[in-house]
């Protein structure tokens, strides 16, 4: 439900109409879930769905919090592996990172600011 101030919808339905994002500054200006502060993305990966390139020149910090199935993030020199559903990874700026889903995974992603530039051509 959107009535202009207030939107109301289920993350999982709404996940895909935007690359999984569900707020953040590419949301139209007039959408309660735009923000220049904060992106939230409710990310759905089929087994072995990876990242196709490193993020490179890192300017936010981020938050994944495994929701279910099993996760890895590569940061350099460290392999991080969420398996148990609550498990997180912050890193802050200037990590480059990439992820392999090694089993079918739901993972919530926060990163703040929300700013542009770190689509991959894929996407």
């Amino acid at each position: 439900m959107d009535d202009g101030s207030v939107y109301v919808g289920n993350a999982g339905k709404d996940a895909p109409l935007d690359r999984g994002w569900l707020l953040g500054h590419f949301k139209d200006p007039g959408d309660p879930r735009h923000s220049t502060d904060v992106e939230i993305k409710w990310g759905i990966h089929p087994p072995g769905d990876e990242r196709s390139e490193w993020v490179t020149g890192e300017d936010r910090t981020a938050l994944l919090v495994l929701i279910s199935g099993r996760f890895r993030v590569e940061l350099p020199g460290r392999s991080v592996l969420l398996a148990e559903q609550g498990d997180y990874v912050v890193w802050g700026r200037g990590v480059d990172h990439s992820w392999i889903a090694e089993q079918e995974s739901v993972v919530l992603t926060v990163r703040w600011p929300s700013i542009p530039g770190y689509r991959t051509a894929e996407e």
